[in-house]
């Protein structure tokens, strides 16, 4: 980040007045009523350029995607940022309304193939420009005209529906086509274990104690990625998980599931989690435990009641709290909503998010990546070549549950007839539909990007088969290089 560089800030109520007799800013600090006039909610991103000006056309965009997931947005808001930065910087500070298909084309030599730029893969280039090219076809939508044209070129879409008809409309001729789209980061039982235990609690490659480890939360982190890999939720909904998402074990039962809502599934895709009953006893001995001592260090400190605007629920019997003078039921609750929901306990105010941070408030999204971070550095300090991150975790699982599912299901059809198959297939589904229903998906076809990585388990295994000797029992394989005359003589 340089002085020339745009940047990214995000939207937040109730910050605190600047200390000044100046009677402007007296006027002007109206940004409460400001953002609840235009209906822009906390957490929004928000772009200031170079020289300090707030862009009221281009920061219009961030508002028509607040139903996208936090993600999504973040993302956006970067990607264009190093676009801006490039037409600052670049292009003589061009303003984007006035982007050409030769700047973007001077962007794409710098990002991918200037030996001084950051020569970033395909599969990073094509995710850039997708996103300016949904900023810049809502900027020349006829209802708004603010810019004069689409830098990013065009060609007829070849994408299908379900009946296999051409949906029409355009997409980004500029997109590589190239980038890995199937190659999935997945780590086997055994692999994940090692990263697990050398990375987040501390253990050396040998399973001893690592005597410099200065982990202070090994337990709840190694709880945390256990629940990731064997339940596959995404970051975001893991995160903003409270302890009404969580089952209490039963025993004789090897699986328990929770609603995951609506309004904390990435596109909307609630759905059944399934919690396997070793992960959910260690999550509750978390909750009992650490996550316990932390609630009570942060009671005594008089930490929740120093949050704003705090959602406070008083009865457990009616999980219901008032946001700006509505009931809503805690199914109803957002990611940044669920930050500041409270408990009412007869011990004091309680966060009811699951996850907290050792200041005893909800763990963030950033938290989680800079723990996986940490985990990886260790895993490299003693030469480990195991790396991993969240959506690796999620991979894992689709692979493993599918590999599971789809070798019962072969073995389950294999004495069958056709009528008894098509039975089965009514009664027990699709394997590869549960799994898309597990990870929330919308469409099958994403999904099937893990038959991918079955496809090279499967090579793998066969390539494991082959013998590693190819010459017979008791032959020297030197003498096989030689002439045969040599070889003779010999």
């Amino acid at each position: 980040m340089t002085e020339r560089d745009w940047r990214v800030f995000y939207t937040r109520r109730d910050l605190p007045r600047p200390q000044t007799a100046d009677p402007l800013i007296d006027t002007l600090w109206d940004l409460d009523e400001w953002l609840d006039e235009h209906k822009v909610l906390d957490g929004t991103p928000y772009l200031i350029s170079p020289d300090g000006r707030y862009d009221i056309e281009l920061n219009e965009f961030f508002t028509q995607l607040a139903a996208a997931p936090e993600g999504t947005q973040r993302a956006h808001a970067s990607d264009l940022k190093l676009w801006l930065s490039f037409l600052w910087r670049s292009r003589g500070r061009k303003d984007w309304r006035h982007a050409t298909p030769q700047d973007r084309a001077a962007y794409k030599q710098w990002r991918t193939a200037d030996p001084r730029g950051p020569h970033v893969d395909w599969q990073t280039w094509d995710r850039e420009v997708a996103t300016v090219n949904s900023f810049y076809n809502w900027a020349i939508h006829p209802r708004r005209k603010y810019a004069a044209e689409n830098p990013i070129l065009q060609r007829e879409s070849r994408a299908r529906d379900s009946h296999g008809r051409r949906r029409g409309g355009t997409t980004p001729a500029e997109a590589s086509h190239t980038g890995p789209r199937n190659q999935i980061v997945w780590l086997t039982p055994e692999m994940y274990r090692a990263w697990r235990d050398i990375g987040l609690r501390g253990y050396t490659h040998q399973g001893l104690r690592d005597r410099s480890f200065r982990g202070r939360f090994g337990t709840r982190n190694a709880t945390y990625s256990d629940l990731m890999i064997r339940t596959g939720l995404r970051l975001c909904e893991q995160t903003s998980l409270s302890l009404f998402e969580v089952p209490h074990p039963v025993p004789g039962k090897a699986n328990l599931r929770s609603w995951l809502p609506w309004t904390i599934a990435k596109y909307g895709s609630a759905r059944w989690v399934y919690f396997p009953a070793s992960s959910l006893k260690a999550v509750w001995d978390y909750i009992e435990e650490e996550r316990a001592e932390a609630v009570e260090y942060a009671q005594e400190d008089g930490v929740y009641e120093r949050i704003r605007n705090p959602l406070i629920i008083t009865d457990r019997a009616n999980l219901k709290v008032v946001v700006d003078g509505e009931r809503l039921t805690v199914d109803q609750l957002g990611h940044a909503e669920r930050r500041r929901l409270l408990i009412d306990t007869p011990d004091g105010l309680e966060p009811a998010a699951l996850w907290l941070n050792e200041r005893g408030l909800p763990s963030g999204r950033s938290c989680w990546q800079e723990v996986f971070k940490a985990a990886n550095r260790r895993c490299t300090r003693h030469g480990q070549q195991l790396r991993s991150h969240p959506h690796a975790l999620r991979h894992s699982f689709a692979v493993i549950t599918l590999e599971q599912l789809w070798r019962g299901h072969i073995e389950d059809m294999a004495a069958m007839n056709p009528g008894q198959r098509m039975t089965h297939q009514m009664v027990f589904g699709d394997p590869l539909n549960w799994v898309r229903i597990r990870l929330g998906h919308q469409s099958v076809v994403t999904t099937m990007r893990y038959l991918h990585a079955l496809e090279e388990l499967e090579m793998e295994t066969r390539l494991a088969l082959i013998p590693t000797a190819w010459e017979p029992a008791g032959v020297d394989s030197s003498e096989l290089n030689k002439p045969a005359s040599e070889a003779k003589t010999a």
